[in-house]
């Protein structure tokens, strides 16, 4: 495992964290007994395969679900579900899902759908013109904002999403298999625009996906799950040229490659 460097402040702290779904006669055990501190500023990849666990551990970070056991920390504090907390950490903490044209709803226009979270979470500030500045950060047209999402394609829907995420100004951003849903042909532009908006606003980045030559386009660490248990963890130039367990090695070796 890669140690975590002492001078970064943790952001994320999990020790001992499960989740089980179901009644005590037919339990699964979707995350198990998982250790994790993800540090602020960090790039962070998780990776697995269906049934590894991501989707349950996104929604554990994002306050979306709670442990069944164990501790989770956000900033040194248990991660809060209620009341005036949460809507401090929803601020904070933002998410872009893998389907645009679902996490998008097809009733608001595009204006309207990046100042939702400026209402919800009252968040200052001339609603306006942040919609303006975040059209240009994910670039797309400033009138963009009349138009509704069946009008766009689905990689400017996935434009609009990370708008949306960007508009309450978070500190972190969490992207769960934020292009798996886009054509090839536009998924490396939104990955560079995700690179791109992370390292000009400092954000902390939480990238989950199943595909690690994602992974490796956009993050510095990696983690990966097998079957809800964390079975290796690493930066990721280590984790590439020197992967530790056998899972891991079968991810690499199924990375499609050009013939030589």
């Amino acid at each position: 495992m890669a140690d975590t460097s002492s001078t970064q402040s943790a952001l994320f702290t999990l020790r001992q964290v499960s989740r089980a779904y179901g009644g005590s006669r037919r339990s699964v055990t979707a995350l198990d007994s998982l250790d994790l501190t993800i540090n602020s500023g960090e790039r962070v990849g998780i990776v697995g395969e269906s049934g590894s666990g991501k989707t349950t551990l996104t929604r554990l970070l994002v306050a979306l679900d709670t442990p069944s056991s164990g501790e989770l920390l956000f900033k040194g504090q248990p991660l809060p579900h209620k009341g005036e907390s949460l809507l401090n950490f929803r601020q904070q903490v933002q998410i872009v899902f893998q389907d645009p044209f679902g996490s998008l709803d097809p009733r608001l226009s595009v204006g309207a759908s990046i100042t939702e979270p400026l209402r919800a979470l009252r968040v200052a500030g001339d609603p306006r013109l942040r919609v303006q500045e975040l059209l240009e950060a994910v670039g797309l047209p400033t009138h963009s904002e009349m138009l509704y999402p069946h009008q766009l394609s689905g990689g400017q829907r996935q434009r609009v999403a990370i708008a949306r995420a960007l508009a309450p100004r978070p500190s972190t951003l969490v992207a769960d298999e934020a292009v798996s849903a886009l054509d090839v042909s536009v998924r490396a532009q939104v990955l560079n625009l995700i690179a791109n908006l992370v390292n000009e606003l400092g954000l902390t980045l939480v990238f989950v996906s199943h595909d690690l030559a994602v992974i490796r386009h956009i993050c510095s660490r990696v983690v990966v799950l097998y079957r809800g248990k964390l079975v290796e963890e690493n930066t990721t130039e280590m984790l590439f040229t020197h992967p530790q367990h056998p899972y891991t090695r079968e991810l690499l070796a199924s990375i499609p490659r050009l013939p030589e």
